[in-house]
């Protein structure tokens, strides 16, 4: 039931995103242009586990598009919003499709299962 609760959550999270993202008159062009960006902390496993482990988690908690919202609103920045609406829709997938943050054991050990 736990696993079937956080791939929910996963879907919520990206449905509000997708919604906030079209409230905010985002293009649909740059945000699928922008939705695997974050995938690309993955490079971060070049030098190793460990390192790879704290780049991807960085990216790839819902800290960072939180940040980025905040950002938005504490500076006015439509953009920001935007931005972090995508990442939210990025991360919302991800766990959606039972992919998690990262133990710096390996890529394939998540917070969520290993993969």
């Amino acid at each position: 039931m736990v696993r079937v609760l956080l791939r929910l959550e996963g879907l919520t999270v990206c449905a509000l995103a997708i919604y906030w993202y079209a409230v905010g008159g985002g293009s649909w062009l740059w945000f699928a242009v922008f939705f695997l960006a974050p995938d690309l902390s993955m490079l971060g496993y070049l030098a190793g586990s460990r390192i790879g482990s704290v780049m991807y988690n960085l990216v790839h908690s819902y800290l960072a598009p939180a940040a980025l919202l905040g950002g938005a609103w504490g500076f006015q920045m439509p953009v920001l919003l935007l931005a972090g609406c995508v990442l939210a829709a990025h991360i919302g997938v991800d766990r959606l499709l039972g992919l998690g943050l990262k133990y710096p054991t390996g890529f394939k050990n998540t917070h969520l299962q290993r993969v």
